[in-house]
């Protein structure tokens, strides 16, 4: 599913305010074909799994995004009369997994996928007819939303058994050397700007304010810990990664379509309990929020860049992200996307988790439209994480935008770095 915006689509991940209704349903038709394609590799008769005990069966997914479109621009935004008020309730709100609360519906509990998919048809044709008339910033809340999901929907996808999907022919994943050290670069102390300005731009919430942090200098791994890494802790006593599988002849990586032998220049996928277990056995930390902005976004100049390689849009060379492949890359294949001070894959091919507890910038306000959407996490057991993952789409590499997961949900394409004093 290789779908890397092209130069004419690059319009398409900017998220400034005040965009003409075709752009913005040429935006919302881009994100809605995403969704289309992952659902198309779900195989029939699978959509009431639930690949995921802490969520929704996959069908629930299926109306989740529609309902959400429909509630925040027809329902809540205009006001207009709704045409099937019980799907709008059923397929409101998702599940923060919680390995202690998992759900209990069954199968029989939730509507055909015919009706699922009616409803679908009814509130696009709905939506549409409305984009003219509503507010840009709600009907961009509906897209990010919907892109956020299609990487949400690829973790489902990945927990389901093989013969539960099909995959399309991708080619190879690109074959690199794993680096011979994972080398600490020495990181400047200075200021790092967090958050985003007020200003005619989306942003989620947790986004605002702006304001800027001192970091004293330190010191950060050069690349995410890899495989081969982390199979040394595995070896030393650690319990395995979710994503890897044991047979007799060694470890596998359990891929979206395939096993594979563990790839040893791939970045690890674990856990926050996971990774801070790592960088304490090696001595070392996981980086704070505002040392990887410093890593990721500053410069020996004292300027700071909007994404880590400069100021020119994302491309397929800069990083593994927007569904280019379906799993990991080696963790040194895109030299193009290094940061100032040479740190790699600082964006793409898996978040990096943070020590950073989710909470609020200074003058945070809850966005009227979702207010829940960041404050009902403000609670300490999530943490911070930035960068992006293989299926993040493009417009969440804003150097503002910040994701958060528990720290035993394993099932995050989550990556990490450590860090020790400079």
């Amino acid at each position: 599913m290789e779908s890397n915006p092209h130069q004419d689509d690059l319009d398409l991940m900017q998220t400034s305010l005040g965009l003409a209704p075709s752009a913005l349903l040429s935006a919302m038709n881009a994100a809605r074909e995403q969704t289309d394609k992952l659902f198309s590799v779900i195989r029939s008769g699978s959509l009431y799994e639930r690949p995921i005990p802490q969520r929704h069966r996959l069908i629930f997914y299926l109306g989740h995004l529609e309902a959400f479109d429909w509630n925040q621009i027809g329902a809540w935004h205009l006001s207009q009369p709704r045409f099937h008020p019980s799907f709008d309730k059923l397929f409101e709100a998702g599940i923060d997994p919680d390995s202690g609360q998992l759900p209990s519906d069954r199968p029989s509990d939730w509507p055909t996928v015919a009706e699922v998919h009616g409803y679908c048809t009814r509130v696009r044709r709905e939506v549409d007819t409305l984009l003219s008339t509503a507010s840009d910033e709600v009907v961009y809340t509906a897209i990010e939303h919907r892109l956020m999901h299609a990487e949400t929907l690829a973790y489902l996808i990945h927990n389901l058994p093989f013969d539960q999907k099909s995959g399309p022919g991708l080619g190879p994943l690109p074959s690199v050397s794993p680096p011979a050290l994972n080398e600490a670069v020495a990181i400047p102390g200075g200021a790092a700007t967090l958050g985003m300005k007020k200003d005619r731009s989306f942003g989620w919430d947790n986004e605002f304010d702006e304001h800027q942090v001192n970091v004293p200098p330190f010191r950060m791994d050069r690349h995410k810990v890899t495989n081969a890494e982390y199979l040394e802790f595995v070896r030393a006593g650690a319990a395995p990664p979710h994503f890897w599988v044991q047979k007799p002849e060694g470890w596998y990586l359990r891929g979206m379509f395939t096993m594979q032998r563990l790839p040893l220049a791939s970045p690890v996928y674990v856990s926050h309990n996971e990774a801070s277990a790592y960088a304490r056995w090696k001595g070392k930390r996981l980086p704070t929020e505002a040392q990887f902005h410093r890593a990721a976004y500053g410069s020996r100049t004292g300027t700071e860049r909007d994404f880590p390689w400069g100021s020119s849009p994302p491309l397929r060379f800069h990083g593994n992200f927007d569904f280019q492949y379906w799993d990991p890359i080696s963790v040194n294949a895109t030299p193009a996307g290094d940061s100032s001070f040479g740190v790699s894959q600082l964006v793409g091919n898996g978040w990096e988790w943070t020590s950073t507890i989710f909470g609020p910038f200074p003058g945070f306000q809850a966005s009227p439209n979702y207010p829940g959407y960041s404050a009902n996490f403000f609670d300490g057991q999530h943490y911070v994480l930035k960068g992006a993952s293989p299926t993040t789409a493009s417009r969440f590499l804003r150097r503002s935008f910040r994701n958060w997961f528990r720290p035993d949900y394993p099932y995050a394409y989550a990556t990490f770095r450590c860090v020790e004093n400079g």
